[in-house]
């Protein structure tokens, strides 16, 4: 008898220690793993919501505006005053999102309603925002196509840029291959299963970081919160080196487009130089910001067609 006792209670302790494993297995070494292999991850800086302006020693400035994507911001953030638009886009994403505010007019809430059951972390996003008081979500994203649109609409048409290079461009292809095989590594594939659990610890950390501001409301502030966990989620699989390199060659191209615009026949800017726009994703502001600061280079970019 007694010896049944003591072999139950091993196996008891047995079973313990393996239920102890698989919750280490489970909640920490997908974490573990990920930082061992790529460092920390993505971490939210600041959540500000005045832009940061970027005067070019060149001449001219470079407005970055912090936008929350899929919501339509205040109308006393909305920047006034610029002479050229700079999208963190390509050429191709440009078209598409006309392409998708088309369908979106034939069939309002198709994109969201889409996205909502698709189970990846746009989804998670439009589902979490939909539940706030504020003026979203919308797909297409709609500060850019706004802005896209009054570009267009304005002064004979001002220049539109496309920051991200297109597909043909070798240098950038390159990149897009090696942030792919990031994706697909061991880590990155166990990190993904805790995406709920990550998703909430993301946004609570992001509360402290969202700066104050009058123009506000509680609900906006709580949609920040939430645009920056799908943001972490986003960049999660990018190491520092391909992050480091992406936002050199947008900040190369950005100070290009201000040179070009700069160059418009026809225009008189006086002494202080046109204003470039560009929108960007308040918690990437803080990292691009930094880019441009440090930019040394300038490549050659042209407006859209």
């Amino acid at each position: 008898m007694d010896t049944w006792v003591i072999d139950t209670w091993v196996i008891g302790l047995i079973l313990l220690y393996v239920l102890v494993f698989a919750v280490i297995a489970g909640y920490i070494l997908p974490s573990l793993l990920y930082i061992m292999i790529h460092g920390s991850p993505a971490v939210v800086r600041e959540l500000r919501w005045e832009p940061f302006i970027f005067e070019d020693p060149l001449g001219g400035r470079i407005v970055l505006w912090p936008y929350l994507p899929c919501i339509r911001m205040p109308s006393k953030m909305r920047p006034r005053e610029w002479d050229g638009l700079a999208l963190i886009s390509s050429q191709d994403e440009i078209s598409s999102l006309r392409e998708e505010e088309r369908q979106e007019i034939e069939s309002p809430g198709v994109h969201v309603d889409s996205a909502a059951v698709s189970g990846t972390t746009l989804g998670v996003l439009v589902r979490n925002l939909s539940e706030l008081d504020i003026e979203g979500p919308f797909i297409p994203d709609p500060e850019k196509i706004r802005l896209l649109r009054h570009a267009e609409n304005s002064r004979g048409g001002m220049p539109i840029y496309a920051i991200e290079p297109g597909i043909d461009d070798t240098e950038w292809a390159n990149w897009q291959s090696r942030w792919a095989d990031e994706q697909v590594r061991f880590g990155n594939l166990l990190a993904t299963l805790r995406r709920s659990r990550r998703w909430s610890q993301n946004r609570h950390v992001a509360i402290a970081k969202v700066a104050q501001s009058k123009l506000a409301s509680p609900d906006l502030g709580a949609a920040s919160t939430e645009c920056a966990a799908w943001w972490s989620e986003e960049s999660m699989s990018l190491t520092d080196e391909l992050r480091n390199e992406r936002d050199s060659r947008f900040s190369s191209r950005i100070r290009g487009a201000l040179s070009n615009l700069r160059e418009t026949e026809d225009s008189n800017w006086g002494e202080e130089g046109p204003t470039l726009l560009v929108p960007v994703q308040q918690a990437n502001l803080p990292f691009l910001e930094n880019s441009l600061i440090a930019c040394q280079s300038v490549e050659k970019l042209e407006r859209e067609q």
